[in-house]
C-alpha cells in the first residue's frame, strides 16, 4: 500500500510544474505591470542593451509561457540582464498574476501606454 502511494506521488511530481501551478489573478497584476510597460508597452520597441533586438509583445501570450520565461530569467537560463533583475524581484505569485493579466488581455501592452 505504501509503495502504491509513493508511486502516485512520484507520478504527480514528474507530471511537471503545471500540476502545482499557482492560479494567477489578473486584477492583482494591475499594480505590478509598471516594470513591464517601460519596454513591453511600447509598440515596435527595440532594446539597445546588451544587444539590439525587438522586445516581444506580452498581451495575448500564453500564461504558462510567460511564467516559464520569467522563471528562466530568474534561474539564469535566459541571460538578459534587465529581465534577470526584474524576474529575481518577483515572487512565484507575482509571475502567475502577471501571466494571467497579459494572457487574458491581448491589448494590454497597448492599453498601458
Amino acid at each position: 500500500m505504501l509503495r502504491r502511494h509513493f508511486l502516485i506521488a512520484a507520478c504527480l511530481a514528474l507530471s511537471g510544474p503545471s500540476a502545482f501551478a499557482l492560479e494567477g489573478d489578473p486584477q492583482a497584476a494591475r499594480n505590478k505591470t509598471s516594470m513591464c510597460i517601460g519596454c513591453h508597452g511600447i509598440p515596435g520597441y527595440r532594446t539597445s542593451f546588451p544587444e539590439v533586438y525587438p522586445v516581444p509583445k506580452l498581451g495575448g501570450q500564453h500564461a504558462a509561457y510567460i511564467v516559464r520565461a520569467l522563471q528562466a530569467y530568474r534561474d539564469g537560463e535566459r541571460t538578459h540582464p534587465s529581465m534577470r533583475a526584474i524576474a529575481t524581484s518577483l515572487s512565484d505569485q507575482d509571475m502567475a498574476d502577471l501571466a494571467a493579466y497579459y494572457s487574458a488581455n491581448p491589448a494590454a501592452a497597448e492599453a498601458a501606454k
